[in-house]
């Protein structure tokens, strides 16, 4: 049964709406409506565009190919370290952005922990590179896909699974036909909100593979520079990366993750 709020935090409330809501009316109401076309047809504008959808598109599979084994292990083992294990996995969610790509350079940097070995095995070089972006995106993408899968998961009837088990499935079938299937609304999720977050991101983006026009500068990268010189521009931009969010918010309502009333 819902309850009627409070008086006495009626004003909190209200105060805290406008302070959130404010922002996107100034957005939207201050966007050169006029101009969109012209300018998301213009070259620079489409080619962060196209590299923005390229780059969080290939972030968010590889969050979820990544993601659903970590999730799995976070709901279903009983390993010592799960703890710790549990905060490497968030650590992304509170660390600074900016730190996020400064330690992604020390770790998979020319000279890095683990860059060095790419370079001289392989010749893979990674910061200031497309996929550069992409892994700094996955890097604070990554723990969506796991706390939205984890929950999915979590919610899946065990006894469904052991049933399965008592029917001769194995541990790789079981997890396919059944845990799967049913935490198929969570792996959407994850999936849209990886994709949100990885289409926004700017910090490790910035820091690990630059601001390179064609190869690293995404559309967060594209606002920030546009609001330089024409700001008006980067307002049109804000718009795009608005809508992506409002999409997101509006596809999570109530069905998948719980999100609004239901």
């Amino acid at each position: 049964m819902r309850e009627r709020v409070p008086v006495w935090l009626v004003v909190p409330v209200v105060i805290g709406l406008v302070f959130l809501l404010a922002p996107v009316v100034a957005l939207v109401q201050r966007a050169p409506w006029s101009e969109l076309g012209h300018e998301l047809a213009s070259g620079p504008v489409r080619t962060a565009l196209r590299l923005s959808l390229v780059t969080s598109l290939a972030a968010t599979v590889l969050a979820m190919v990544l993601g659903v084994p970590l999730a799995w292990v976070l709901a279903r083992s009983e390993w010592r370290l799960l703890r710790l294990v549990r905060a490497v996995t968030l650590l992304p969610l509170v660390l600074p952005p900016v730190v996020g790509g400064v330690a992604l350079l020390l770790a998979l940097g020319s000279r890095g922990l683990i860059g060095q070995w790419l370079d001289r095995t392989f010749g893979l070089t990674l910061p200031f590179t497309t996929a550069g972006a992409v892994v700094a995106e996955l890097f604070v993408a990554l723990p969506f896909a796991v706390v939205t899968v984890e929950a999915g998961l979590r919610a899946v009837d065990r006894r469904l699974e052991e049933a399965a088990a008592t029917l001769g499935a194995g541990p790789w079938r079981r997890f396919w036909r059944v845990s799967m299937p049913l935490a198929a609304p969570s792996l959407a999720a994850g999936a849209a909100l990886c994709g949100a977050r990885a289409l926004g991101e700017f910090g490790a983006t910035i820091t690990f593979a630059g601001n390179l026009p064609g190869r690293t500068q995404t559309l967060p990268l594209a606002v920030y520079l546009e609001l330089q010189t024409r700001p008006e521009v980067a307002v049109l931009l804000s718009l795009v990366l608005l809508t992506v969010s409002v999409v997101v918010l509006v596809a999570l309502r109530g069905r998948w993750v719980g999100l609004g009333r239901p």
